[in-house]
């Protein structure tokens, strides 16, 4: 088992692996920038080394800076947590190099799942069922227009490298293909440096269903069943559960096979999520593989009672996953608490935390790294804080979280809380009826916080 774990992150997942860290047994190194010195990650670890100034690519993406810090502790594990250089091929290399161990994907499970074309292919060949598109890279926009014309409009042009809905047109009509073509690779150049493109036939009013897997050195791998992510804005999800309202035990069984089957023809190592477009008739599509731990693990954790963060660990050393697939027996909700103002179109909200009451009792977890006092810097991610739910059933889950968000105050700054405290109270998600449109027709409330 590693002695020693250097936490490649910042924030509240930073915080969260520490304390599976210490749970067992393992020491910890923080790794923080000039204005993260007050972050509770720094104050938790065992040790904390600054690896420079506030912005990301002179500190969290500075691979050189992170592998020194590992030297100078002696850390013999990194876990990079998600963000920043949790999908990074180069940087899981870089530590393979340096006989650090990533708990993470191999640098060539990365590279593979990270493309977006070559993943689709790979899927495709494990049986998978896959968006109907082009096979692999568009060559031309000539081919672009073949490609179009063969999937049948309205198709959905992406960036291969893409990500957050960067590099990502809907086009309803042949006229408009031109421009979102370029519009298209502009963008994804501009923020991966990447201006390679695929298509996909667009799945109207579809649900964003993802399945959670774990997979071991032998190559075996299990599912932890499911998460609903459709309530999203700009691709950003908001909120996230499980099970899903949609969900029948038919389709859970089909999608936890196809996931299974997908992680165990790539030899998947480590946690991993399979993300799948589930349209209104219950047909479901391969979308992508995050090759990390995700955002809204917690809610998994909740349902089938199972430690995400130690589960990464003990793979990463070797140990075999007891190959068991998880149904979940309790309903779980999370809401993502952004600084972000949900009444200015939810326009970042930094600065200094005046006072903070965190809801408590039954059923509630939070996992944030913020307090009173503390100053939210404008350089990183909104999310302050994810505030989950447990029950024995979707309406007692959403209960608990009516009264958590009461209870949560945060002064100093804007949060979503009011925006959360109002989905809860909307007739659709009340009824579980809702896609990843859904934020389309969703209007918020202009009322005051207090």
């Amino acid at each position: 088992m590693f002695k020693k774990i250097l936490i490649a992150n910042r924030g509240e997942i930073a915080l969260r692996v520490i304390r599976t860290c210490k749970e067992m047994g393992i020491k910890t190194v923080a790794v923080y920038s000039t204005v993260d010195a007050d972050s509770l990650h720094v104050k938790f670890a065992d040790e904390a080394v600054c690896i420079g100034p506030p912005p990301s690519s002179e500190s969290y993406l500075k691979m050189s800076n992170i592998i020194a810090a590992a030297e100078i502790t002696n850390a013999d594990a990194i876990h990079p947590g998600y963000g920043f250089l949790s999908e990074n091929a180069k940087f899981s290399k870089i530590c393979e190099e340096h006989n650090i161990k990533f708990i993470g994907a191999s640098p060539e499970m990365i590279a593979k799942m990270g493309d977006k074309a070559t993943a689709k292919a790979t899927m495709k060949a494990a049986g998978v069922p896959c968006v109907p598109g082009s096979d692999g890279i568009i060559k031309d926009f000539e081919d672009c227009e073949k490609v179009a014309k063969e999937t049948g409009y309205p198709v959905m042009l992406k960036a291969t490298a893409g990500g957050g809905g960067k590099g990502m047109r809907a086009v309803w009509k042949p006229e408009n293909l031109k421009t979102a073509w370029d519009s298209a690779r502009q963008e994804s150049k501009a923020a991966f440096g990447n201006d390679d493109m695929y298509m996909e036939k667009l799945i109207e009013e579809p649900r964003h269903i993802e399945i959670q897997i774990v997979g071991d050195s032998t190559g075996k791998a299990c599912h932890l069943s499911e998460r609903d992510c459709s309530i999203q804005r700009r691709h950003q999800k908001l909120t996230e559960e499980t099970p899903s309202p949609f969900m029948t035990d038919e389709l859970r069984d089909k999608m936890g096979l196809a996931a299974v089957k997908a992680a165990e023809y790539i030899k998947y190592e480590g946690a991993g999520t399979i993300e799948f477009l589930v349209d209104k008739h219950r047909n479901f599509y391969f979308m992508e593989m995050n090759t990390r731990i995700q955002v809204e693990h917690p809610i998994t954790e909740q349902v089938i009672d199972f430690d995400l963060i130690r589960e990464q660990i003990l793979v990463a050393a070797g140990v075999p996953i007891s190959g068991k697939n998880y149904t979940p027996n309790l309903h779980s909700i999370e809401c993502r608490i952004n600084a972000e103002d949900p009444f200015n179109d939810f326009r970042p909200s930094p600065g200094r935390i005046t006072t903070l009451h965190a809801p408590g009792g039954h059923g509630v977890r939070l996992d944030t790294h913020v307090y009173a006092g503390y100053a939210i810097p404008p350089n990183y991610d909104s999310m302050i804080a994810k505030l989950i739910t447990t029950a024995q059933t979707r309406e007692e889950a959403i209960n608990k979280m009516k009264r958590a968000l009461d209870e949560f105050v945060i002064e100093g700054i804007k949060t979503t809380i009011p925006f959360h405290r109002q989905l809860m109270e909307d007739p659709d998600y009340l009824a579980g009826n809702y896609t990843t449109k859904f934020m389309e027709g969703f209007k918020i409330q202009p009322i005051s916080e207090e």
